[in-house]
Formats: C-alpha cells, sequence, structure tokens
C-alpha cells in the first residue's frame, strides 16, 4: 500500500544525528533512515534493539555440537579405523574442523536470518525515496499520515537541524 511520506534531505552525518535527537526528544516517530555507509549511531537513536548476536552465538554454539557429534559417530562409533595404535577418539584432532566448520555454519545461519528478517529476497521490489542516499545524502522518513497536523512543526525542526531539502512523496515500489 502506498503512502505519502515527509522526507528530510540532509548533507553530512552531524546535521542528520542532531535531527534525529531532535525528532525523538519531540515524540515523532522516524519511519526510517537511509544513509550512504553504515552509521551506527542512527541506529542506537532510534532506539532499535536486535537479537542477532544472541542468535549468532546460539548458532555457533549448535554447529559446534552437531559437527563434534558428526565427527566423533563417524571416527569412533561407525567407522573406528586403527590407525598405527592411536586411539579412535582423537578427540583434538576434531577441533580445527570443528572451528571451522562452525563460522561456516554462523555465517550462512545469519545471512539466512537476516535475509528473512528484512524481507530479502531475489526478484524483490526495493523502495528508495531518495536515489541520492545511495551516493552522498543522508534521508529521513516520516509517514504523513502519523504526523496529523504536525508537518510544519516537523519541517521547522527539520530546517532548523539543517535539512538541505524537505519535500513529501508517495513512495512506489521499484523493480
Amino acid at each position: 500500500m502506498n503512502k505519502n511520506h515527509i522526507i528530510g534531505v540532509f548533507d553530512d552525518e552531524d546535521t542528520l544525528m542532531a535531527a534525529i535527537h531532535e525528532v525523538k526528544d519531540k515524540g515523532y516517530e522516524i519511519n526510517e533512515v537511509y544513509t550512504p555507509y553504515p552509521v551506527h549511531e542512527v541506529i542506537e537513536a532510534m532506539g532499535h534493539k536486535t537479537r542477532f548476536t544472541f542468535a549468532a552465538f546460539i548458532y555457533g554454539l549448535l554447529g559446534a555440537i552437531g559437527v563434534l557429534a558428526f565427527m566423533y559417530y563417524t571416527a569412533v562409533i561407525d567407522w573406528p579405523i586403527n590407525y598405527g595404535g592411536k586411539p579412535t577418539n582423537a578427540f583434538p584432532s576434531f577441533i580445527i574442523v570443528a572451528i571451522v566448520i562452525t563460522i561456516l555454519t554462523v555465517t550462512l545461519a545469519s545471512l539466512f536470518t537476516f535475509s528473512i528478517r528484512a524481507k530479502v529476497y531475489p526478484g524483490k521490489a526495493y523502495t528508495l525515496p531518495d536515489v541520492r542516499s545511495t551516493d552522498d545524502k543522508f534521508v529521513i522518513v516520516f509517514e504523513s499520515a502519523k504526523l496529523a497536523n504536525d508537518k510544519i512543526i516537523l519541517e521547522g525542526i527539520l530546517r532548523n537541524k539543517g535539512a538541505v531539502e524537505i519535500y513529501e512523496k508517495e513512495l512506489h515500489p521499484q523493480i
């Protein structure tokens, strides 16, 4: 469903952060922020919490337990081979392989988790409010419907905090 949005465009990260803090202090809800490069302070300022590190830890723990159990089963229980009198349970030789496969498990599971959570998949239509946000501009997006009669006040706050451009636009998904 397409909705009208108020879009504020900024030239640099500092004015963007000042505007985000001011807008959040005044109680306005920011729909999304687009930046040409990752700005970690934006995520903190918007108050988004993530459990991604906990999920990655769980993936790593399950991956390590799974690979160690598989190697133990194959080397000791299912196919024990006596190499020159060495014990079949050569646990130290499992460690390097377990570390590498654990890293692979965490990487792939995190990739799929992020893709599912962000609803990113091949062929998905994207919505980019201002194409300059991929070059050198910083963009804040607000839903007009949630602002009611406060549009003029919001535009004043954005302009006072250094917005170089403020406009209203209906966002359409693009292919």
